[in-house]
């Protein structure tokens, strides 16, 4: 089942669901998270919650997204307690593309040196799918902002004045809500635009905060119910209306050094991530990217992100934003 969320012509939102299917509206949700919020509540499935609610009129979802009436999945009524995070080096392949950004080096005696990045894809091969009901070597994790940074599908990427680049990263992410006791409480995963800033993380591996705290963009839908193992996606640029980059992608833990219930625990092991009422879309990380390929984004440029288990295609233009004076008043 995929869900997701539009504004109706009276500026309403409505929660609409699909499962294989005519796109419906799922009757008395008011958004998302009050569904999921209602499900953690009550103790009641997801998907059976919304089979209780019944199913109402269709929806043309395509025609919703060309007319930029898509809203993220998922978002908090205040968007302060929406966080966007994730975590690196968790793909088979990924070591290969941050490596080319932070070149290993030779000791004068000829042994390896590793750089960190190399060393943490080590430790997740290593250690990154231990047994049931252990836990394995926390993987990199990082922030990127709260909801006020999320974007919905179809809308732009902003891009601070200051960037060095401005660069896709197609990711699945986990869309979660905490409970009103405290617990962790999975929605589904979505497609995302995990948005970065390449060029900064290059110049030093220290910079890897700076080179996050950029928008993000996820979904357009939620896929409800376990995550595919093997998953296996296209990340393009569109430029002018012509392909200018294309290349597959694969997530899913068969092309993963970590689980995603490794993952999920390093993330909400701290308290802070288990506040009652938070969202949390949590980015699992990617072996591709087209700045990996010496490709150079501009404004206008069109970033396109597809699997077919996620229904729809995730798309976000890129916009640059301009310069902004800050300055610190004594109080």
């Amino acid at each position: 089942m995929l869900i997701s969320q539009i504004l109706d012509d009276a500026e309403t939102i409505r929660v609409v669901a699909r499962n294989g299917g005519k796109t419906r509206i799922i009757n008395g949700a008011r958004s998302v998270y009050s569904l999921a919020m209602e499900a953690a509540r009550t103790g009641v499935g997801l998907a059976t919650l919304i089979e209780r609610k019944g199913l109402g009129e269709t929806v043309d979802l395509d025609a919703a997204y060309k007319k930029g009436r898509l809203l993220s999945p998922i978002n908090h009524p205040d968007p302060a307690h929406l966080h966007l995070t994730g975590t690196g080096l968790t793909h088979l392949g990924s070591a290969a593309t941050r490596d080319s950004m932070h070149k290993k080096l030779s000791s004068a005696d000829g042994e390896e040196q590793l750089t960190d990045s190399m060393k943490m894809f080590r430790m997740g091969l290593e250690g990154g799918k231990p047994a049931k009901g252990q836990v394995g070597v926390q993987p990199e994790w990082f922030y990127k902002g709260n909801g006020t940074m999320a974007v919905a599908p179809g809308a732009a990427l902003l891009s601070p004045a200051f960037a060095k680049d401005a660069g896709e990263e197609p990711e699945i992410a986990g869309i979660y809500v905490i409970g009103d006791d405290g617990a962790p409480f999975r929605v589904g995963f979505t497609l995302s635009n995990e948005f970065s800033d390449h060029v900064t993380e290059r110049v030093n591996y220290l910079f890897l905060a700076h080179s996050k705290l950029r928008n993000a963009s996820f979904g357009p839908e939620i896929l409800i119910g376990d995550l595919p193992s093997d998953i296996r996606g296209t990340s393009r640029i569109v430029r002018d209306g012509k392909t200018l980059w294309e290349k597959p992608f694969l997530s899913g833990e068969a092309n993963m050094s970590h689980t995603i219930a490794n993952l999920e625990h390093h993330h909400f092991k701290y308290s802070a991530f288990r506040q009652p009422g938070d969202v949390h879309v949590h980015m699992f990380g990617t072996a591709t990217l087209s700045f990996a390929d010496g490709v150079k984004t501009e404004a206008g440029d069109v970033f396109e992100i597809e699997a077919g288990d996620f229904g729809l295609p995730l798309r976000n233009p890129l916009e640059i934003e301009k310069p902004v004076k800050v300055a610190v008043k004594a109080l």
